[in-house]
């Protein structure tokens, strides 16, 4: 077996190793977990995490409009980052309004997720042209 296969072959086995032992952790953490918490740095976290979001959402632009591959790889991080944004930005809202503005903003977050999974998926990832619709002369 080629040792890039043999790598592969053992990725994957830690990954499906990861996912079978995460299922007794988060056993745990449901039974120890406070329900309440304080948490240091709340706005670095939030403020951080759009920041990655950003960067993703530029990175994927750049490299997609210059026909690079690998604005894939930087579609599916932005894609995830997009999600978990919207996953903590609902399941850490308050009721009433807080979680309107979150389920709000989730939407657009979904929307972007979307945008970026239809992006990594895509295939031909040619130059696009700077002006879509004009033939070079």
């Amino acid at each position: 077996m080629k040792r890039t296969r043999r790598l592969k072959r053992w990725a994957l086995i830690l990954l499906g190793s990861s996912a079978v032992l995460l299922v007794p952790w988060m056993a745990v953490l449901a039974v120890t977990l406070p329900a309440k918490t304080e948490v240091h740095n709340w706005s670095v976290a939030w403020i951080g995490l759009d920041v990655l979001m950003a960067a993703g959402c530029a990175a994927t632009t750049v490299l997609g409009l210059r026909g690079d591959v690998r604005a894939r790889l930087t579609a599916s991080a932005t894609a995830s980052m997009a999600v978990l944004d919207a996953w903590f930005d609902i399941t850490t809202s308050a009721m009433g309004t807080e979680l309107v503005v979150a389920l709000g903003s989730a939407v657009a977050e979904a929307g972007l997720a979307a945008a970026c999974v239809y992006l990594a998926l895509s295939k031909g990832w040619g130059r696009i042209p700077a002006h879509p619709g004009r033939t070079a002369q």
